[in-house]
């Protein structure tokens, strides 16, 4: 268990975290969320000793091993599978120390590195590193490649790989699914439900929270919030508590109406496919959730041109790719106004190709591509961020594009991407990855375009962002086509999905939830054939001799088990008292919140309350001392037992 108690954090002049308290138990998964600067990458500085409290206590177990996902890497010669085994640093010690065993031919020591290894499972590390590199996108041939030649995303992916191979305790992961496509999302979300430590998960795709999360750590107002169940609960329970704020009551009902309206308008279509059915469900669930954004900072539309043609664009019998590779073979298909698509396939089959095909970057290599008269598109690629002017203002931005418009106009209209005051006037260098997303995404808008393709839009975005463009996105009345990883964005924008595959665009007969089935059942039949070539066998070809191994090992890891039973009974009680405690405490606090309280008819209440508040306090200091005396107690006989 790892506690924070009364706990205060401040970087530079901004506090962070002010008398802050937190319980993390072993074996939960936590999702932390919050605005942008509430503090999220530094709590877990924090948890990592790299930053220190400025007041309170922070009590971590000594044995906890901690492993995280580093956000940068060098460009490196070592090939990716070696840098992913660099994760594992006490496999590797043991390594580089028997090399130099074999070197003085010292035979006894060489006998007593060799059983550290297989305790280590040293010996299946490379094969559980490929793997792992798999999941995440690679292919075979990838991770033999030095680290230096891939691009700073498959980089990010190289640590998320290194840091799910470290031996750990505690898993930190900040943003773990930034620069992943929905395949390897996927992968990951299934990979994280079996891992059996505990979880700390940075994250702003609320489907992977809804999935892997089984509480919410909510930063807000310098102090975390832990809610119970994944981040659709917390949503709902934060909203219950927003709604009964008079203040905020008119904009709820703003938004409400604003989704009503939505959901108006695609019922039409729900029962022309299955996905729409479930778009409308995920709708309708809005209405219950609008309350917890009525504070966002960000809400804009995506206008449309008037002029339109129809078909947009057709494709007929178009081969696509580059003039040294085909990727898309036959490619037919017309684009008509109305149309929403979202493009499902998996890493490398061809989806941004037929995006850069779409908007005419790519040339078809035969075939027929007819653009309509009125067509006029809104691209976001992967690298939009990267043609921005890092010398240039927002305002400039829009000003190059419009010189005659007022600069009040612009600047209303950058206030609904979040840009207000002088971050209107400051220059692109100094801002964060998520503010370049935000800008970019507001030059496209501002175009009024009447087809919008967007190549993974939600990369650097927070959740309050995600959710303003899902709103625009489903206002907006031209042609969407859609490549994303964030399958709440996928559900409640597009009514129809497209399969890249195999060289192929077909129309794609199912939801998420079937694409989801289609992909397990195309990797098991990838793996069973790539078995078939190479001639290898799976576990259950083990030696006998190693399954009797196996079996010892699980008995006398039974056997310390029961061992230290008694004791962690004790803890659990004690944690479970304190969590009882603290609810008191919480609604204690609710109520001497309220105004109402300090009037002098409600004295004797006031005079209660205070007295249950001083109580309780001190029966949860005395827990507090007796769960960190168990606690060191049981960590003493797990070392003797080791």
């Amino acid at each position: 268990m790892i506690t924070l108690e009364r706990l205060s954090l401040q970087r530079g002049t901004q506090t962070l975290l002010q008398n802050t308290s937190l319980i993390i138990h072993r074996g939960q998964r936590i999702g932390v969320v919050g605005a942008n600067g509430a503090g999220k990458s530094s709590l877990f500085k924090l948890l990592l000793g790299e930053l220190h409290a400025d007041s309170g206590d922070l009590f971590i177990p000594s044995n906890l091993r901690i492993a995280h996902m580093a956000q940068e890497v060098h460009a490196l010669n070592k090939s990716a599978v070696d840098y992913v085994l660099d994760g594992d640093k006490e496999m590797r010690a043991v390594e580089a120390e028997l090399v130099k065993a074999e070197a003085a031919d010292d035979h006894h020591r060489m006998a007593i590195l060799h059983a550290k290894m297989e305790d280590l499972q040293g010996y299946t590390a490379k094969n559980r590193a490929e793997q792992l590199l798999l999941g995440l996108g690679f292919s075979m041939a990838q991770t033999l490649q030095p680290v230096q030649s891939f691009s700073g995303g498959w980089r990010i992916r190289l640590n998320l790989a290194q840091a799910l191979l470290m031996p750990s305790d505690l898993l930190l992961l900040d943003e773990p699914t930034n620069h992943l496509d929905l395949d390897a999302t996927l992968w990951l979300e299934g990979w994280l439900k079996q891992y059996p430590g505990t979880l700390l998960l940075i994250s702003h795709d609320r489907d992977f929270l809804d999935s892997v999360a089984d509480s919410i750590a909510h930063m807000e107002q310098q102090t975390i919030t832990l809610y119970r169940g994944n981040y659709s609960a917390f949503e709902l329970m934060r909203a219950q508590r927003l709604a009964q704020q008079q203040a905020q009551f008119e904009k709820q009902q703003t938004r409400v109406a604003e989704i009503e309206n939505f959901v108006r308008r695609f019922k039409a279509k729900a029962s022309k496919a299955k996905q729409a059915q479930s778009r409308v469900k995920e709708l309708e669930r809005m209405e219950l959730i609008a309350p917890a954004h009525v504070d966002s900072p960000f809400e804009f539309t995506i206008p449309c041109t008037e002029k339109t043609s129809s078909p947009l664009l057709v494709f007929d019998q178009a081969q696509i790719g580059y003039s040294d590779k085909t990727i898309l073979n036959a490619v037919s298909f017309s684009l008509l106004p109305g149309m929403r698509i979202g493009l499902l396939g998996p890493n490398g089959a061809g989806k941004s190709t037929l995006i850069k095909a779409m908007v005419g970057d790519v040339a078809p290599l035969s075939g027929v591509y007819t653009a309509g008269e009125n067509l006029k598109i809104g691209y976001f690629a992967q690298h939009q961020l990267e043609a921005l002017d890092l010398n240039a203002t927002p305002l400039l931005h829009i000003q190059r594009l419009s010189p005659k418009v007022s600069e009040q106009e612009i600047r209303n209209y950058l206030g609904g991407f979040g840009f207000r005051g002088d971050d209107v006037e400051t220059e692109v260098t100094r801002f964060s990855g998520g503010e370049k997303a935000r800008l970019a995404l507001s030059l496209i808008a501002w175009q009024k375009p009447n087809l919008l393709m967007m190549d993974e839009p939600t990369n650097h975005l927070d959740l309050e962002m995600r959710l303003a463009l899902t709103m625009a996105l489903q206002a907006f009345p031209g042609v969407v086509i859609l490549v994303s990883h964030d399958r709440h964005m996928l559900r409640n924008t597009v009514d129809e999905f497209w399969l890249v595959c195999d060289g192929k665009v077909e129309p794609f007969d199912g939801d998420l939830e079937d694409y989801h089935q289609w992909l397990k059942l195309r990797t098991q039949n990838l793996q069973k054939e790539q078995k078939a070539e190479s001639g290898t066998t799976d576990s259950s070809t083990a030696a006998p001799e190693d399954k009797r191994d196996r079996k010892e090992e699980r008995r006398l890891a039974a056997q310390r088990r029961e061992q230290l039973r008694p004791l962690k009974k004790k803890i659990e009680k004690l944690e479970q008292q304190l969590e009882q405690v603290q609810s008191q405490l919480a609604e204690i606090e609710q109520a001497l919140s309220e105004p109402d309280i300090y009037d002098a008819k409600n004295k004797e209440s006031l005079q209660k309350l205070l007295k249950q508040q001083g109580e309780l306090n001190q029966k949860a200091e005395q827990i507090e001392t007796d769960w960190m005396v168990l606690q060191e107690e049981l960590e003493l006989l797990e070392e003797g037992l080791d």
